[in-house]
């Protein structure tokens, strides 16, 4: 359901002719962030590291960073964006395949932890520590077998280190004193509700606690649970439910761990919407098309899950061709047949000059989108809900300018902020 304020920003960007549009209600974003957090308040519930894959903006970013803990990067560039955007935030440096450029940058902009990805990996990053004189705190990265059947997504493969293979880190460890075994992360599939979760995150602790007992690894010890929390994207309003898992992993913990999980998508995916508006409408062999501004080169979400992305119709009475009471399919601009929002949704009417709305855009969906596919125009961004402006520069190329060539010529512009109080 689109929120009064993203709705009424959503009309003034179309009677300005700046659609599409990402627009994000950075007050629902605090405070759907402040229950995760209430929620895992317990004594022993996890730590809450924000995966920046799923959000990188800097708006969202600096929303988030009283609710959490700390952010998780998954790249250099992710690594120096989020130090640019959040410079005091706790950070942990995950991902296969890091280079030692990027090991060396994680080092030079103080990140808490990294997640090791295997032996090889582990001994770069010792040689790295040991040439400058620095030492570095890691977590191993298992991956467990084990039935993951019905998951929206199972991280199996080359992520992470099976158990056979980790066993060829402790000699490394041994002989690397300026590499501090801090703990076992893990992050074994994705889509699960809470009961699901709560069992996972068990199975993590057994096997890590087990294995690190056997190494004889003394101290305290941190256990990195992963993300992964369900999103449902065919009934928006049913969410993870946060305070059944807080309350059920915190029983979990013993004295002396810290648990640390690392949602993302289910933080920041309720708090956008893709706004755009109705180019065309016609029939075509039975079926009704409403073709979209646009289309999922902007917001690839749709594709990739193999969904109907939720919406709203608002109507603008326009003088356009018209349907009612018909299944339509919602299709962008591009010149494939992949380019499908929705496929026959009941619609109660659409007409050209309508707008769609298109919710739960606030994660996984410009960032992963393939942006000049036909050179069609980049969408502009809204952020309401602001509590301050941002200032430095950098951060504003990042995280707010967008290119336009509506009109004459390629151009950057700027895009909207909102100031609309605490919100």
């Amino acid at each position: 359901m689109i929120t009064r304020l993203v709705e009424d920003h959503a009309q003034a960007l179309a009677g300005k002719g700046e659609l599409p549009a990402f627009v994000y209600d950075l007050a629902a974003l605090r405070e759907h962030a402040a229950e995760v957090k209430a929620a895992l308040s317990a004594p022993g519930a996890p730590e809450i590291f924000y995966a920046a894959k799923a959000n990188p903006d800097a708006p969202i970013l600096q929303a988030l960073a009283p609710y959490v803990d700390g952010i998780e990067v998954a790249s250099g560039g992710e690594l120096a964006h989020v130090r640019e955007a959040l410079p005091d935030a706790r950070l942990a440096f995950g991902g296969p395949g890091k280079t030692d450029d990027e090991l060396c940058l994680a080092l030079d902009l103080g990140v808490e932890r990294i997640h090791v990805e295997s032996p090889y990996e582990l001994t770069r990053l010792a040689d790295i520590a040991a040439t400058s004189g620095r030492e570095v705190d890691v977590l191993l990265r298992v991956n467990l077998a084990g039935d993951r059947s019905g998951v929206a997504l199972a991280m199996s493969g080359p992520f992470g280190m099976d158990p056979n293979l980790i066993e060829s880190c402790t000699g490394i460890l041994e002989n690397s004193p300026q590499v501090r075994l801090c703990g076992i992360h893990a992050h074994l599939a994705s889509g699960l509700d809470a009961s699901a979760m709560v069992a996972q995150s068990a199975e993590i602790l057994a096997w890590g606690r087990a294995w690190l007992d056997r190494i004889g690894h003394t101290g305290p010890r941190e256990f990195n649970l992963g993300g992964g929390m369900a999103v449902d994207y065919a009934t928006p309003d049913t969410r993870f439910d946060w305070k059944q898992y807080g309350a059920d992993v915190a029983a979990l913990a013993e004295p002396g761990e810290t648990l640390r999980i690392e949602p993302g998508r289910s933080i920041s995916v309720y708090a956008g919407w893709y706004i755009t508006e109705v180019l065309d409408v016609k029939k075509a062999h039975g079926q009704w098309y409403a073709v979209l501004r646009g289309g999922t080169i902007h917001i690839r979400t749709p594709v990739t899950k193999q969904h109907n992305h939720p919406h709203d119709v608002l109507t603008c009475n326009g003088n356009g061709p018209t349907v009612a009471g018909e299944p339509v399919t919602l299709v962008g601009q591009l010149c494939t047949q992949k380019d499908v929002f929705a496929r026959e949704v009941p619609t109660d009417r659409i007409a050209v000059g309508d707008l769609v709305a298109f919710s739960m855009a606030g994660a996984y969906a410009w960032n992963i989108s393939h942006h000049d596919f036909l050179m069609h125009p980049k969408p502009t961004f809204a952020y309401v809900g602001v509590k301050y402006a941002l200032t430095n520069p950098r951060q504003l190329r990042q995280g707010f300018v967008v290119k336009s060539n509506r009109g004459k010529g390629l151009t950057e512009k700027s895009a909207h902020l909102f100031f609309s109080g605490a919100g």
